[in-house]
């Protein structure tokens, strides 16, 4: 039997913190599939261009930029898809985080990905057509490492907030979950993490290595596509295993 090829033709996605990594590997994917997509990122230049894809700025932790953006977002006609994956970490032990690091994690990752949940629903209701909502959130909203205090609070929240908002939307034909992916394969990784890091932490994943951006991505479409009919409120866990041991 031969794969059923993902459609997303005439869907309408966003999907923030699209500029690179994982968010612009759902990117790609969803425009080869047949949406229209609209990302989103920090940056004003043009060297993250995705072909066919229209790019919006966005940043999360400035609350003028969201207000121009969620104004932005109610001159959709429609909307199928939202995809909230930008995100930032601080690293700072519990006894030197500084508020001022902890709002903006907070902000960007949880508070962000709620206002844009809130517009969305808004529009999906209103055409009744129903739509996905994805969070990206992370297994340290599972598990945690050291130094992870407010990346982690703010994962945890953004599965709770799934839960919460998928009760909310189920009557209307939404469905909300969110994608925890584990340790995965990208520019960023490369460039905090030496080479003999990374080694290490692959040992520790059952599956030996880490995730390609291109395998988080193809399981964030199947969460966003018609063949998920009756999966919402849940925490899709990507992580070669890591969290079972």
């Amino acid at each position: 039997m031969s794969a059923i090829p993902l459609n997303f033709k005439g869907k309408v996605a966003l999907v923030t913190g699209g500029a690179r990594g994982i968010g612009r590997a759902i990117v790609k994917r969803l425009h080869y599939c047949g949406a229209k997509v609209i990302y989103t990122g920090t940056s004003t230049g043009k060297t993250h261009a995705v072909k066919g894809c229209m790019y919006w700025p966005l940043d999360l932790s400035k609350e003028q930029s969201v207000a121009e953006f969620t104004g932005r977002m109610r001159t959709l006609k429609r909307l199928d898809i939202l995809v909230n994956n930008a995100g930032i970490n601080i690293i700072e032990a519990i006894d030197q985080v500084e508020k001022s690091h902890w709002d903006r994690v907070l902000q960007v990752n949880l508070t962000g990905a709620m206002l844009l949940m809130k517009e969305a629903a808004i529009l999906m209701k209103k055409n009744k057509r129903g739509g996905k909502i994805l969070n990206i959130s992370s297994i340290f909203g599972i598990v945690s490492r050291a130094k992870r205090n407010a990346y982690s609070a703010s994962k945890a929240g953004l599965i709770g907030l799934t839960r919460a908002a998928a009760l909310d939307l189920a009557t209307d034909g939404i469905l909300v979950n969110a994608l925890c992916p584990g340790f995965v394969k990208t520019d960023l990784t490369a460039s905090i993490l030496s080479e003999q890091e990374m080694r290490l932490l692959s040992a520790k994943v059952p599956l030996g290595r880490f995730a390609q951006e291109e395998e988080v991505a193809t399981a964030a479409l199947f969460a966003c596509s018609d063949f998920n009919l009756y999966m919402t409120g849940q925490a899709i866990v990507v992580d070669g295993g890591y969290t079972l041991r």
